[in-house]
């Protein structure tokens, strides 16, 4: 059986950071990790072979080689797995998908010959065996959870490493809190579920022994979900890990109660960790009630940010408007946070009801969806219909992303961060990829680029204040160049 396993198209978006990949010239910013974690699971008679669109084109040649194809897929890539499926029923092969889109939408995909749904742990294995006795039902799914010790590792030597900017790995699924917009806890659970210190370790190092040098990112919706196994196990090993690497850095996703924990932030330094993706949310007390963020009231969230970054973790945020409570006043008060926090990567968008989560089925009892969502965090779209007048929503919204990411106080906020953040101790070396960066963004932006000035002031600013900080400040300038494209084509 030759396997065809189909990873379809990103459009252009916030996270695709498509214009700054064109620095370092990679194609993609992660390999499909979920897919590559499926062929592991398959027979292992069956020959695969990965075609992720992103980086490669689907030829007629992967086509013909192919007896069934398999794809998987997020809500954002909803129209290029609709053309990719299309194509694949005119070339006569079976198609399977699963994944977060077709779990919540498998109903819009007609052309699809089977559905495995859910975690593919407890749902591939009586496809299979249904498959082998010629019969397969049409959809598998479950409500139950695998135990993702039994889970294997992602057979990355079906992908192009040199492609992509970034790996990936699990440690844990599920989130023990439920935020009402949230589709995490739909989709794994409240009780997170963790891989051992012994499965990381084994998948670090098959990474680590295809020639791996780059980040990896911890894909886990809440890393500390289980702080206590984090101290005890994961963090140690991590640390002894590193101690004879060549600088690999880690970045993954948190809740705030981090910044409560001072030795759990210096054990993720430590191990590795420099940044960490955090729902903020909003600053509006009314508006956490409203969504259940109750892990965010009753705090200072910017100074809870303060002493994350001070930690030496670089706090990427997550931000939403058009909350029931929110007023007029949301869109300042965002902006104001926003820059006097020092979050650089702030994702902020409209709030939108993903399918299964509570706020879906509230608005849905209240006569307020409008359909599918884009599965885009920053795209300006809603399907839901605000309290607030929803043009004013949305210029307000535009307000907010054009001030942010304006020239002047992108470059304020960066060196508003880099004036907190503790650098790391890891030494990351000057490769080619990182040289190759530095040479092209002073030609694209010190030279041609409308952001000239800022870029070189903060520049000459990082060299005499923070030197040790220099490839930081460039990284995150490039960052900006690709926030501020999305802005303009998508949003502005």
């Amino acid at each position: 059986m030759n396997v065809l396993l189909i990873y379809p198209e990103f459009p252009d978006t916030f996270w695709g950071f498509k214009h700054a990949l064109k620095f370092i010239h990679k194609k993609a910013t992660l390999p499909p990790m979920g897919l590559l974690t499926l062929a592991a699971m398959l027979p292992k008679q069956w020959s695969k072979r990965l075609v992720d669109v992103n980086v490669t084109k689907l030829t007629e040649k992967d086509l013909a080689w192919a007896d069934c194809v398999f794809i998987s897929g997020m809500v954002v890539q909803r129209e290029s797995a609709r053309q990719t499926i299309a194509k694949c029923k005119e070339a006569g092969l079976k198609v399977i998908a699963g994944g977060p889109l077709f779990t919540s939408e498998y109903g819009g995909f007609e052309d699809v010959d089977h559905f495995v749904l859910n975690e593919a742990e407890l749902t591939l294995p009586p496809f299979l065996a249904d498959l082998e006795t010629g019969c397969a039902r049409r959809v598998y799914e479950t409500s139950e959870f695998c135990d993702i010790r039994e889970t294997p590792a992602p057979m990355w030597e079906l992908a192009d490493l040199k492609r992509y900017a970034s790996m990936s790995i699990q440690f844990s699924r599920g989130c023990p809190f439920n935020c009402e917009f949230c589709n995490v806890t739909v989709l794994f659970g409240h009780r997170p579920r963790i891989k051992t210190a012994e499965q990381i370790i084994a998948e670090l190092d098959g990474l680590y022994n295809l020639g791996w040098r780059g980040q990896v990112f911890f894909v886990d919706d809440n890393f500390i979900g289980n702080k206590r196994y984090l101290k005890t196990q994961l963090l140690p090993a991590l640390i002894e890990w590193q101690k004879d690497k060549r600088g690999v850095p880690f970045y993954t996703e948190a809740s705030i109660n981090l910044a409560d924990d001072e030795p759990l932030m210096e054990m993720m330094v430590k191990a590795g960790f420099d940044a960490v993706f955090i729902g903020i949310e909003t600053p509006d007390e009314e508006s956490l009630a409203e969504c259940n963020k109750k892990q965010n009231r009753n705090r200072d969230l910017v100074e809870d940010v303060k002493r994350i970054q001070r930690a030496g973790l670089q706090v990427q945020g997550g931000f939403i408007v058009g909350f029931d409570n929110d007023t007029h006043s949301i869109f300042q008060r965002q902006i104001d946070f926003i820059q006097k926090s020092g979050i650089v990567t702030a994702m902020v968008g409209l709030l939108q009801a993903p399918p299964g989560t509570r706020l879906y089925e509230r608005l849905k009892q209240e006569g307020r969806l409008l359909g599918h969502m884009s599965g885009d965090n920053v795209d300006g779209t809603t399907n839901i219909i605000p309290n607030m007048d929803l043009n004013v929503l949305c210029e307000g919204y535009r307000n907010i992303m054009y001030h942010i990411y304006s020239h002047k106080h992108y470059y304020e906020r960066v060196k508003t961060f880099l004036r907190e953040y503790k650098a790391p101790k890891i030494e990351i070396p000057l490769d080619f990829q990182r040289f190759l960066a530095f040479f092209r963004s002073n030609i694209r932006l010190g030279i041609f680029g409308k952001e000239r000035f800022q870029y070189w002031r903060l520049l000459f600013w990082t060299l005499f204040r923070r030197p040790e900080l220099l490839s930081l400040a460039i990284t995150l300038a490039i960052h900006g160049h690709h926030f501020r494209r999305i802005c303009e084509l998508h949003i502005f």
